[in-house]
């Protein structure tokens, strides 16, 4: 019986000092289902752009026209390649592979990509066999791609290369101690890369610049061309890139704007940026060093901005990514650049791109189609209508030379519109 009572007494003592003993060595085990990441290694990455033979399009994002060609993103793929000599017969030359491409802008005979977080330059002088002569590593954020929500997004280990996809299989988490209370499970939020909602782009208008040596955009870019320099923009900052010499592009500097940045729109030397809450204007007397002249602050909604002469002509349109409730036109006046005000708001159905030409204003009010006003009273626009394509779902356009290309999202349709009150269709490149 004595024994029975040390035995007893001695594992009750080992018992305590296994519990206290591990407890600052817990570690847990715990397998789910979840969304769990596809990587493109970085060696991958740093060989994966090079022209091939033309495709069809079927994700269509931002358009870009220079030199009577144009070039439209395939979203998060690369850039397809159409001789536009003929507007009413585009021809498809090639198409480039980019993977993770949303944004584009050239310069002279070289096109500036986003190839996910890097930053590529593209020579053209073959329009057919486009040649990358300078890649730019790390200097773009970049969305992690649409997943399937019912799960939760396993860990994302960087140092494997971009996370490209997605793959529903059982994972498990290996934690210690405190770590365990923030590793299970990832629900966090992911930006589709496919969606147009979520593509942002930026505008040339033909005005804009002189002299003319960068094309032109739509309404929503996040990439201009000004002089010797690039301007990108992330979510809260202006990247700038000097392009002296186009083939050799150099990261120069990076200027904090604020939150929610999401459009970049040059006119003559000045940017004017759009963000969910406001519109700010920057100085480019010094292109190599922008600065702040003024900003105009609105209710929360995306909003891609234009300007001709004293006016800036702003979307705003509510949706699950930009939050607010607002879809309207606001037209500011920009006379005093340091004192922006707005002049009148006018109410639309889902406004997205638009574009200015010579007094006329084009909106792509989403399933409401296309909208051509007159801006010659900027008080009385909403009784200026002077087209309506309806039959269309609508996202951004390029008006110049009496010629509209604007992306929907079944194809890209061209328009004459020469006679603004009777737009002619001159072509459509239609989605596959």
């Amino acid at each position: 019986m004595q024994y029975l009572k040390i035995g007893t007494k001695a594992l009750f003592i080992i018992g305590i000092l296994l519990v206290t003993g591990c407890k600052d060595r817990l570690i847990e085990k715990r397998t789910y289902m979840a969304n769990v990441p596809i990587y493109m290694t970085y060696e991958q990455l740093n060989v994966s752009v090079a022209s091939e033979q033309p495709r069809a399009l079927v994700s269509p994002g931002k358009i870009y026209f220079k030199d009577n060609y144009l070039f439209v993103n395939e979203v998060s793929k690369g850039i397809h390649i159409f001789d536009n000599s003929i507007p009413a017969s585009p021809q498809k030359i090639s198409f480039i592979n980019i993977p993770g491409n949303v944004d584009i802008a050239i310069k002279g005979n070289v096109l500036y990509a986003d190839n996910y977080t890097d930053l590529v330059a593209i020579d053209l002088n073959n329009i057919t066999n486009g040649i990358v002569t300078k890649r730019i590593s790390g200097v773009f954020p970049y969305s992690l791609p649409a997943h399937d929500p019912s799960y939760p997004l396993a860990k994302i280990d960087e140092s494997l290369g971009v996370v490209i996809g997605w793959k529903i299989e059982e994972t498990t988490d290996i934690c210690k101690d405190a770590d365990c209370g923030s590793s299970y499970p990832n629900w966090a939020w992911a930006e589709s890369t496919g969606s147009m909602d979520n593509i942002f782009f930026a505008v040339y208008t033909p005005s804009a610049l002189t002299p003319r040596s960068s094309g032109l955009g739509g309404s929503m870019a996040r990439f201009a061309v000004y002089d010797d320099y690039l301007y990108a923009i992330n979510s809260s900052d202006l990247k700038l890139f000097n392009i002296a010499n186009p083939s050799d592009p150099e990261s120069s500097s990076t200027i904090a704007i604020g939150w929610d940045i999401e459009t970049i729109f040059p006119y003559n030397d000045k940017l004017f940026i759009g963000s969910q809450t406001g519109m700010f204007i920057y100085d480019l007397v010094n292109p190599s060093d922008p600065s702040f002249i003024a900003q105009f602050a609105h209710v929360r909604s995306c909003d891609p901005v234009v300007v001709e002469g004293d006016y800036a002509y702003v979307t705003l349109r509510s949706g699950n990514f930009c939050g607010g409730f607002n879809n309207q036109l606001d037209v500011i006046d920009i006379s005093t650049l340091s004192s922006p005000q707005l002049i009148k708001s006018y109410p639309m159905t889902e406004p997205y791109g638009l574009g200015v030409d010579n007094g006329q204003l084009f909106i792509c009010d989403g399933d409401d189609g296309l909208k051509v006003y007159s801006v010659a009273d900027p008080y009385a626009i909403d009784q200026n209508l002077l087209s309506h394509q309806a039959d269309i779902n609508t996202f951004d356009v390029i008006p110049f030379n009496d010629v509209l290309m604007m992306i929907g999202d079944d194809g890209l349709y061209q328009y004459d519109y020469s006679d603004i009150s009777n737009l002619v269709l001159l072509s459509v490149i239609p989605v596959n």
